[in-house]
């Protein structure tokens, strides 16, 4: 078969699989209603490099938090071994099929970092694992919380989360010596889902802004079927600014101070998302600072949006890994199975410890202080009675700076 037959060839099956996947999320279950379940059982998966380590102490964070429940049956605990990039590596799976049974069985989860090879790298050339669970378990949503209480800064991230160029990007073709092309996918289903959840949010926590993120006069198609089923559902939502902004500008308006403070809620497609919000996440110090939830409507999973950072391990700072990531995640992971007051009380302490009062830093080197140290900081801030009184004085004080 010649280069171009057998690339047809290769793309047609690609199609046929996306038309299958439509189906799919046409005839999907509703949203599971947590307050039915008992218990509630929260995996968590360490995951690799540092990933262990910091998830460890988020567990940890999330077990103080949760005690009474647990002691009364309506929450437990499971820790899932084995989505390392080892055994991935051996049975070339993303995820393992052990691995995977067992993340199934449990209704949410917390993850720690997980290594993607890159090319060069010593190690296969497997899928990434966190897009490989997106897919698998429909996690269309992928959430990330930005907040910079002393610069004004409070943005809702929703990231499209099982299409765009991430969904098809292992599945590329080369062409001979000389020609490689890969492929970006988006359907109206799947953004009609996207959309509407950022949009239900702004409506149920009164925000009344919302923005689309595209490159829609470049990239036409796909973008473009993107924007234009955003600019349909935001006709039921009389009450919301609808907007759309190009990546390109929109990644310099977040670090313009004086047009940032303005954004509120932004949808966009996945590959745009994973950059705005690295980039975003720098004004809260950092990705090590950012959590993020990936939502479905029958599983969800909460996890830090940083990497394994092997270097650390192979320097022996592992213990001095910002725990902050994902424990983020564990705060939303709260608010998702319905514990918002608890989640509410976990971010105070986070905005607390990490930004506002900060009696401990982490740096990542025996300068600053371990993520063990640094969760007993959380743990204890949150035993204060006066948490929420503490937490608004901080921040009165920062925005009069």
């Amino acid at each position: 078969m010649n280069p171009v037959e057998k690339a047809k060839e290769h793309f047609g099956k690609l199609i046929e699989d996306q038309l299958k996947r439509i189906e799919l999320i046409k005839a999907e279950k509703d949203w599971v209603d947590y307050a039915k379940l008992k218990p509630i059982i929260i995996g968590t998966i360490g995951g690799d490099g540092i990933g262990p380590h910091i998830t460890a102490e988020a567990q940890r964070v999330l077990e103080y938090l949760l005690k009474d429940e647990v002691d009364a049956g309506k929450i437990e605990f499971r820790v899932i071994e084995g989505l390392t990039i080892e055994k991935r590596s051996e049975v070339m799976k993303p995820v393992p099929d052990d691995v995977l049974e067992q993340v199934k069985k449990c209704h949410v989860t917390l993850k720690g970092p997980t290594t993607t090879p890159k090319k060069g790298d010593p190690w296969p050339n497997i899928e990434s694992a966190n897009v490989a669970i997106r897919k698998e378990l429909d996690l269309f949503a992928n959430v990330r919380p930005v907040r910079v209480p002393d610069q004004g800064i409070d943005w809702m991230f929703f990231r499209e989360n099982t299409e765009g160029a991430y969904a098809l990007g292992p599945f590329g073709v080369e062409i001979g010596d000389d020609l490689t092309m890969d492929f970006k996918v988006t359907t109206k289903p799947g953004s009609e889902r996207i959309i509407r959840l950022a949009f239900e949010y702004a409506k149920k926590n009164k925000r009344d802004r919302i923005t689309a993120v595209t490159k829609a006069n470049v990239i036409k198609t796909s973008d473009g079927l993107f924007l234009k089923t955003f600019y349909e559902i935001a006709k039921e939502y009389p009450d919301i600014n609808a907007d759309d902004w190009f990546i390109d500008i929109m990644t310099a308006k977040l670090v313009d101070p004086k047009r940032r403070t303005q954004f509120k809620v932004l949808v966009l497609p996945n590959l745009y998302g994973d950059i705005l919000t690295d980039e975003a996440a720098e004004f809260q110090g950092g990705v090590g600072t950012a959590g993020s939830a990936n939502i479905g409507k029958q599983y969800a999973m909460f996890e830090a949006i940083h990497g394994s950072a092997p270097r650390m391990v192979k320097e022996g700072r592992a213990k001095y890994a910002d725990p902050s990531s994902v424990i983020k995640g564990g705060a939303m992971l709260l608010n998702h199975i319905g514990y918002p007051e608890l989640g509410k009380q976990l971010e105070m302490a986070l905005d607390i410890c990490g930004q506002l009062e900060k009696k401990l830093v982490m740096t990542g080197r025996s300068t600053g202080a371990t993520s063990r140290e640094f969760c007993d900081y959380i743990m204890e801030t949150m035993a204060d009675k006066d948490l929420e009184k503490k937490w608004q004085g901080y921040q009165k004080k920062a925005l009069e700076k």
